[in-house]
């Protein structure tokens, strides 16, 4: 049997058994080793987001090792049995004109995904706070040095987040100004991308509450850091204006969850001919939006749905290069019984405690 957290309602989980996978040629077991925790797991724990018509076990940043590998699912995927991988959220079917064409994850029969599939659909462990997870023959892995500590490595996924909005669509080049609005695991993981792409100036934006966040912003290369609310807050798109000289941020990256305000500063920020990228989710609620702005800055403003292959590989391999401290980003650790814990201390429940990076572990 393997043990997993079942999310069966808002603010409920529970432990639940199930009998552990049969492997055949085609999938695979995964002995989950680490899954981190993003601010969508908050929301969708709280019940702000998500549709689900029944339990299911959360967790789509899951990285492990293989334990068990089927002889044709071992070619295709080119792993054997002690290889440690992460898993994308997203399972395509590989074959439809949008797989082969690379927008696979527009694939119209993705039927299962990572943390979100219900445990009706057998063998109901599909989600990272489990001991085990199954692998469907579909399923889209990549390879990580198995020395790294699982902490560690189980970045794999704010950081794959943080090479794609500021690199791959934001599109930043040397020199550019970049502004982040939000201080989270993404927001410290899109500076680190946005200074590995050669950005001039970052600047990074954050809550009273976030300042050991903000912190970590400078010392991973953010050169200003604008706190935005509070008695000490400053009016964000008129401190980038002071920065710029007037010129604005060339790269604007709306990552805050929930908030509507900042949606407008990203488009007040940039400057004419400039990008925003919105990655921040609001809960599907119906926001304001001044498309004026668009048009009259002549603006270039992109979704970005979660994170694809390239993005994955590049922030693997900055994990493997060791260049950037990424331990002083991971606060926090727990065992799979305290799954509900360990989202409530990442979403700053729990007094006492300053989360920026967790993680819960299943296996120890």
């Amino acid at each position: 049997m393997v043990r997993a957290a079942v999310q069966v309602g808002p603010r409920q989980i529970e432990l639940r058994e199930f009998p552990r996978p049969q492997v055949g040629p085609d999938d695979g077991l995964l002995r989950v080793e680490a899954n981190g925790i993003c601010g969508s797991d908050v929301e969708t724990y709280k019940g702000h987001m998500g549709v689900h018509s029944g339990p299911f076990v959360p967790g789509h940043e899951p990285m492990g090792i293989i334990e068990e590998v089927g002889e044709r699912a071992a070619k295709r995927w080119g792993v054997q049995p002690g290889d440690r991988v992460a898993l994308e959220v997203i399972v395509p079917c590989r074959a439809c004109h949008k797989c082969l064409t690379g927008r696979y994850q527009s694939c119209p029969h993705r039927s299962i995904a990572h943390g979100v599939t219900g445990v009706d659909v057998e063998p109901s462990l599909y989600g990272g706070f489990a001991e085990h997870l199954y692998l469907t023959p579909n399923a889209v892995l990549h390879k990580i040095d198995p020395s790294i500590p699982a902490e560690i490595a189980v970045m794999f996924n704010p950081l794959g987040a943080g090479v794609r909005w500021a690199a791959h669509l934001g599109g930043i080049g040397l020199g550019d100004t970049v502004l982040v609005l939000g201080a989270g695991q993404r927001g410290i993981a899109s500076v680190i991308a946005a200074r590995a792409a050669g950005a001039g100036t970052i600047i990074t934006t954050g809550l009273a509450a976030d300042e050991h966040k903000l912190a970590l912003a400078r010392e991973f290369g953010a050169d200003h850091t604008l706190v935005v609310d509070g008695d000490d807050a400053v009016d964000t798109v008129e401190r980038v204006r002071e920065i710029t000289d007037g010129e604005m941020a060339d790269v604007v990256l709306e990552l805050t969850p929930m908030a509507a305000a900042p949606l407008t500063d990203a488009l007040l920020a940039a400057r004419h001919g400039g990008t925003v990228v919105l990655a921040g989710l609001k809960g599907n609620r119906e926001i304001p939006l001044r498309t004026d702005l668009i048009i009259n800055r002549a603006l270039t403003v992109r979704g970005a749905f979660g994170v694809d292959a390239p993005a994955y590989a590049e922030a693997i391999a900055l994990i493997e290069s060791g260049r950037h401290p990424l331990e002083k980003l991971h606060t926090h650790t727990f065992g799979l019984e305290d799954t509900a814990l360990a989202i409530e201390t990442l979403a700053g429940e729990v007094p006492g405690e300053s989360a920026v990076h967790v993680s819960v572990h299943p296996s120890s």
